[in-house]
């Protein structure tokens, strides 16, 4: 009981900062007077079936006269968001009953077929009022307490076994409003909507001017179960658009408004489980370190008190390699990039949760998450020229310009590649996800007009700089390496070095792969950098321990396979997104599934790199420590 209260706490410190006080930095709560107007934008229709976003006009809902966009930053226009104006009418705190929007007096083949697919795709409206996205209430069992959670959006319809399909034609929106007693002002803090299909009625001629509806009363909505009275698509039918307005008090406060969405998923997060499973990760990897630290500390006070040459001539071990250790590896160059790559990623991640924690890329913030990866990739090139270059002359090398522009283009050439490849793909099904011509140039500006010019730059210092000296000298003629034992075969070592780093993520990876694929929030920053921290230390503690055995076995070849040790877990991440894909997805069609796999490539190619470079670094430190420990004649 006592574990499963602390679980519960520490989860809550963690998440304190990002899961309940959104108020973001220079984004000040609305003050509303009874009576204001406030405009409810239309975003997007999605769908998990497909994974392709559409526009909200590109169904033939009611439209206002004139169609505006909002300004959208760079992270919304990635994700597919079109934020536009609606001819709803929202007047703070005044209630509206069966309000009609607009009416389609006979349903066209097009418009048939338009909503026939959102609805059998089974695509949701997405809505914004006030930075609140609409949402459907639902009531969920918590140890014998009803909790109300959210989902997000609302369905454009539905079918049924026959065959036949019902249009959503009227909304019942409750808005939440958090009301000040000595000002009278109020803060809206919730937006539900209940969809209905209805088959509206009218006496005689439809009269546009004052319609009256038969299928409303004072007291709201008379919906009926008969199928026949719901709104059916078919072509020729006629729909009329209402929908309700209902403001309704709440003591939820401005800066707590969001917790309510954040309670989407379905599985919640089990806290202990998360926890334990950490634990576990960090007491094997203490273990592993100890064991470690022993058995080094042994070895090093042997071959320090060895003083006759015939005790020299019995040295076995790691310390016979002494004179190849540091030898450079082949394709120096190529090792050199990736371990720039891995070091700007991981300098992008690291910084990205550091302002994720403090509150600054919470879902409030529509596309900001999104934006500072990109911007902060960008930026860290610096980083990613001076590490590549520094490593470059520590494998004496002297093409270091050759070495600075394939770091620049190598791995943001691969993913922009995959990604431009996935964008054609999704501008032939005219989804709003396809990334325009000027969102593709600017990309393509902070590439080439920013990034690599920093890369450049990073490069020149860390070439400019004296290499690191090494501990011992490396003898000319290589040593020949013994037959290694089966366990010791480099494929059978690297994929076991990954199994490990992988298994620290995994659960967390559920939650991830849920946010962006069910289309859920993701707010676990803080448990985030707790998995980041226990990612760091497993990727460097059983690459030093393989590489440890390695140079037991008098095989000096560890610069690459160190890299590929904890890289391994990339493999690992990409088949659990296979697995992920056929027990949580029901996507059949083939473009999302090129999407998706697409992807979780560009996924399990970064996370390749950036775990690579982690274990890449660690052996790097633990090699040139120990043998600058040992006595070298």
């Amino acid at each position: 009981m006592r574990g499963g209260h602390f679980a519960i706490l520490l989860g809550l410190a963690l998440t304190v900062r990002s899961a309940s006080a959104f108020y973001l930095p220079g984004v000040a709560p609305q003050d509303y007077q009874k009576g204001d107007q406030e405009t409810l934008k239309v975003n997007k229709l999605t769908s998990i079936k497909t994974q392709l976003p559409y526009e909200y006009y590109s169904i033939p809902y009611c439209r206002p006269e004139k169609i505006k966009s909002s300004a959208e930053n760079l992270g919304e226009v990635l994700r597919g968001d079109r934020i536009e104006n609606s001819p709803y009418e929202i007047f703070i705190r005044v209630d509206e009953q069966c309000k009609v929007l607009c009416r389609i007096d006979s349903l066209k083949e097009n418009q048939n077929k338009a909503f026939r697919a959102k609805v059998e795709d089974e695509y949701r409206v997405l809505m914004i009022l006030d930075n609140l996205p609409v949402a459907i209430a639902r009531l969920r069992d918590e140890n014998g307490q009803a909790v109300k959670t959210y989902e997000r959006g609302y369905p454009v319809g539905r079918h049924d076994e026959d065959g036949r399909f019902f249009l959503n034609n009227h909304l019942r929106f409750t808005i939440l409003y958090h009301r000040d007693i000595e000002t009278d002002l109020a803060r809206i803090v919730g937006f539900e909507v209940e969809p209905f299909s209805v088959k509206h009625k009218y006496d005689g001629k439809w009269n546009a001017d004052n319609p009256t509806l038969k299928s409303c009363n004072p007291s709201g909505m008379k919906f009926v179960t008969d199928k026949d009275e719901k709104q059916e698509l078919k072509e020729g039918q006629e729909i009329i658009f209402t929908y309700d307005v209902s403001f309704k008090p709440s003591e939820v406060r401005w800066a707590s408004r969001w917790d309510t969405y954040l309670l989407m998923m379905d599985d919640q997060i089990h806290w202990f489980s998360i926890i334990n499973s950490l634990m576990i990760v960090l007491f094997l990897s203490g273990m592993v370190a100890m064991i470690m630290m022993r058995t080094l500390h042994r070895d090093i006070s042997k071959y320090n008190q060895l003083e006759t040459a015939e005790e020299a001539q019995e040295e076995t071990g790691w310390k016979l390699v002494h004179g190849d250790v540091f030898r450079a590896p082949t394709a120096s160059s190529l090792l050199a990039v990736h371990v720039g790559t891995g070091v700007q990623l991981i300098s992008m991640a690291v910084v990205t949760m550091m302002f994720a924690v403090l509150g600054f890329l919470s879902p409030a913030n529509r596309g900001g998450l999104m934006t500072a990866v990109l911007l902060l990739f960008v930026f860290m090139g610096v980083f990613a020229g001076y590490s590549s270059a520094r490593l470059y002359k520590t494998f004496k090398g002297e093409q270091w310009k050759k070495t600075t522009l394939q770091t620049a283009l190598l791995f943001p050439g691969t993913v922009f590649a995959i990604f431009l490849a996935l964008n054609f793909l999704v501008w032939g099904q005219k989804s709003s996800g396809a990334v325009p011509f000027g969102t593709l140039f600017a990309l393509c500006f902070l590439w080439f007009g920013i990034s690599v010019p920093l890369v450049f730059v990073g490069s020149y210092f860390g070439y400019k700089k004296p290499a690191p000296e090494d501990p011992v000298r490396t003898n000319k003629i290589p040593r020949q390496i013994p037959e290694q034992a089966w366990y010791m075969n480099p494929l059978f070592s690297i994929l076991i070095g990954g199994i490990l780093p992988f298994g620290a993520v995994f659960i967390e990876l559920f939650f991830i792969l849920t946010s962006m694929w069910l289309h859920q929030f993701y707010y676990l920053f803080g448990f985030l950098c707790l998995v980041f921290v226990i990612l760091v230390i497993t990727c460097a503690e059983i690459t030093i321990v393989l590489c440890y055995f390695q140079l037991c076995s008098e095989d000096y070849h560890w610069w690459w396979r160190s890299y590929f040790t904890s890289g391994s877990s990339a493999a690992y991440l990409f088949l659990y997104s296979l697995f992920y894909f056929y027990t949580k997805l029901d996507i059949n069609k083939w473009v999302p599934m090129v999407m998706y796999f697409g992807y979780m490539a560009i996924v399990s190619i970064s996370f390749f790199c950036l775990t690579g470079t982690i274990g890449f670094y660690a052996c790097y430190m633990f090699v040139r420590k120990i043998y600058a420990a040992v006595k070298i004649d």
